[in-house]
């Protein structure tokens, strides 16, 4: 036993009141002799618990515990578990939220779940040369960056922005931001305040409406179809925000066409609402090249785009960015500035190699192939288990599908995803994409988002066959 551990031993006593309010402690050597450690480590304890407070020292006495660390009446006092917590608004808002859980994937056979990758896709040597190259350009001095994160990575994420996306824009219009979640919260603060109104797509990503709401603006839900967000239920609607997703819209795929964000932009300029552009997988079209995005479609002085390599290289390395207004660029940087500085910058200097050097857009082509196969292994598979029993949605780009089981109730949805769970298949229902209290928009039968991303051929089609097994099983218990 060591003296730090002694320490926290006689610390504990001390404020459970083993020693009562003011009495001694076991000398050094008695306590040395019971513990068979020297006295030497007994009192090193002694001495950090003198300089902490806890005890009193008397040449030739033992030690004693200090007057008032303890008090009298500790009893009547309530205990840690029994206080109230007190929050501000957003922390109230906030502690609503369902906190993070998800099951140990390693226990599953297969988990469908959608964002995670492949560990195996990652070109680990390629991207350890380039943070290995960022770590030996010793500076001059260790200090803070630029908020706006290093300008070597914004001007490769401009020039990959207009070849990817045609998407122009200055460097200083870019803000590196801890992937796209921080870009959202970012958002939400400068522009939302309580009482305002936003509009979301429902479903939609839930952690964006989340973040959001945590603001205490109130969520305006407007139904997307095959053609994403609805812009003709937009009428009469006044919101300082409004978030979509239009280039696959998030979960059920459908691309926005342009006469729809032609109105979109229109009603944001009318309304002066700022539009967040959500272009979180635009690398992954299977059929045709990716969509352009609408802050190039026209005038981009109320649309702030919003991008990650979450989707492409690992959503381990919490790197996304902004593309703001020339106006907001810089209330945009000092925000980033005021929650942590900047992004870690190594990181960003690698990725800005790789953009460079072409390794990137090389691993982007390698990936889209890659889960090509996966997405078609899935389709395939799901139709020759359940044939024309299953509706599929968002099937053309993305690294997720949406399947709807026609023949399966809703009410069983619960039962199911348990079933397979212990079958060791993770699957995942689109209801919690909903906006709560929204009538008319969920359907009555089961509808699971399916990721395949993270999974090889033959655990996407051992998966199936067990998800098809759980729903036999489920049809039979009802």
């Amino acid at each position: 036993m060591g003296a730090r551990q002694i320490y926290e031993a006689l610390r504990d006593q001390i404020l459970g009141g083993v020693f009562g309010v003011d009495g001694p402690l076991p000398s050094s050597r008695a306590l040395a002799l019971e513990l068979g450690v020297s006295r030497t480590t007994v009192m090193a304890a002694h001495e950090q618990l003198l300089a902490e407070g806890f005890i009193t020292v008397c040449q030739g006495r033992r030690p004693r515990v200090a007057p008032a660390v303890v008090d009298r009446d500790v009893r009547s006092q309530p205990s840690k578990s029994a206080r109230s917590i007190r929050l501000s608004a957003y922390g109230e808002r906030v502690r609503t939220t369902p906190p993070w859980s998800r099951p140990e994937a390693g226990k599953l056979i297969a988990d469908f779940r959608y964002g995670d990758l492949a560990p195996s896709d990652f070109p680990t040597a390629v991207w350890k040369r380039a943070v290995n190259a960022a770590m030996v350009q010793r500076p001059e001095r260790l200090t803070y960056g630029d908020p706006r994160g290093s300008r070597r990575l914004r001007m490769a994420l401009q020039g990959y922005l207009w070849r990817s996306r045609t998407l122009r824009c200055d460097p200083e219009q870019i803000i590196i931001v801890n992937g796209s979640q921080q870009g959202l919260d970012l958002c939400a603060r400068l522009i939302l305040d309580q009482g305002d109104r936003f509009v979301i797509e429902n479903p939609c990503y839930a952690m964006a409406r989340q973040i959001f709401a945590g603001t205490g603006a109130t969520p305006v839900p407007i139904a997307v179809d095959d053609d994403g967000l609805r812009t003709d239920l937009l009428a009469g609607i006044d919101a300082g925000l409004v978030y979509v997703t239009p280039s696959h819209q998030f979960p059920l795929g459908g691309v926005m066409p342009v006469s729809r964000r032609h109105r979109l932009l229109e009603w944001a300029r009318q309304h002066d609402a700022y539009v967040i552009e959500d272009d979180y997988d635009s690398e992954y079209r299977y059929d045709i090249n990716p969509v352009p995005p609408l802050h190039g479609l026209e005038d981009s002085g109320n649309v702030i785009y919003l991008g990650t390599i979450s989707k492409t290289l690992s959503p381990t390395l919490r790197i996304g960015y902004l593309v703001v207004p020339p106006g907001l660029q810089d209330v945009f940087a000092v925000a980033k500035r005021l929650t942590d500085r900047h992004s870690p910058a190594n990181e960003q200097e690698a990725l800005a190699s790789l953009i460079e050097g072409g390794a990137y857009e090389r691993h982007v082509r390698r990936v889209r192939r890659l889960n090509g196969e996966r997405r078609q292994t899935l389709l395939n598979v799901l139709r020759l288990k359940f044939g024309d029993r299953i509706a599929v949605d968002g099937a053309d780009a993305g690294l997720h599908i949406v399947v709807r089981f026609k023949d399966l109730p809703q009410s069983l949805e619960a039962a199911l995803i348990e079933r397979a769970r212990l079958a060791g298949v993770g699957v995942h229902s689109t209801s919690p994409l909903y906006s709560p209290g929204a009538d008319g928009i969920r359907a009555d039968h089961v509808s699971l988002v399916m990721g395949y991303s993270a999974l090889d051929t033959r655990r996407i089609e051992r998966g199936v066959h067990l998800l098809a097994e759980a729903i036999v099983q489920v049809r039979g218990d009802a």
